[in-house]
C-alpha cells in the first residue's frame, strides 16, 4: 500500500523533497506520486548539494521552527540557519510547514509525539517490513520520519480537491510557500 492508494494524499503527482533540518544533520525524504523513494539522515553541507540539484523534485517541503515564547539555544539558532540555506538551495517551488500542521494532519492532535507520527505515516503508507521483504517505508529511521511527515503533509496539500479531505483550519499560518509558490 502507497500514499498514492490513500484519500488523503490522492492525486498528489508531484515529487516532494522533504526536509527536517537540524543542526548538524537532517532527515530527508523523497515522495514521489505518493511512494517513499528514498530517505535518510545526512551531513548539512552534503544534504545541501543535494538540495542544489533538486533531485528531480518539483516541491522542497521544510519544516521550519515555530516559535513557542521560551528562549532558544545554539542548535536551535544553527537549525534555523541552515533552513534558510536549504530554502536559498532549492531550485523549485518552497513550502515551508511548521510541526503543528504535521502533528495535525497525521494525528489530530496537537500532542502527538514522534513515535505517534511515525506510526501514523505507517498507517497512511505501509508497514517498513523486512530486508528479505521491504515495505512501503522501509529504511525510513531516525529524523527521515519527521522528513516524511512533513512530504505527506503537503501532498495533501497539493492534491486535487477531487473528494473531500481532511481540511486545516491554520494552513495560512503553518504553510508558506516562496520562489514559484502562490501563497
Amino acid at each position: 500500500r502507497d500514499c498514492r492508494r490513500d484519500s488523503q494524499t490522492e492525486g498528489c503527482a508531484v515529487r516532494i523533497f522533504g526536509l527536517d533540518p537540524g543542526p548538524t544533520v537532517s532527515g530527508w525524504a523523497i515522495l514521489d506520486a505518493g511512494r517513499v523513494v528514498d530517505s535518510g539522515v545526512d551531513d548539512n553541507n552534503d544534504l545541501r548539494v543535494w538540495v542544489e540539484h533538486g533531485q528531480r523534485a518539483q516541491t522542497l517541503a521544510i519544516e521550519v521552527f515555530e516559535a513557542r515564547g521560551m528562549p532558544i539555544g545554539n542548535d536551535s539558532v544553527r537549525t534555523m540557519l541552515w533552513t534558510g540555506r536549504f530554502i536559498e538551495a532549492f531550485p523549485g517551488k518552497v513550502i515551508e510547514v511548521q510541526r503543528r500542521a504535521v502533528k495535525s494532519f497525521l494525528c489530530g492532535d496537537m500532542k502527538a509525539g514522534d513515535p505517534h507520527i511515525r506510526q501514523a505515516l505507517i498507517d497512511l503508507i505501509g508497514p517498513q517490513g523486512t530486508k528479505k521483504a521491504p515495505g512501503a517505508t522501509y529504511g525510513v529511521k531516525s529524523h527521515a520520519w519527521a522528513a516524511l511527515g512533513v512530504a505527506c503533509t503537503v501532498a495533501q496539500h497539493l492534491r486535487p480537491a477531487i473528494e473531500p479531505r481532511r481540511e486545516l483550519a491554520a494552513w495560512p499560518q503553518v504553510i508558506q510557500t516562496n520562489q514559484e509558490g502562490t501563497q
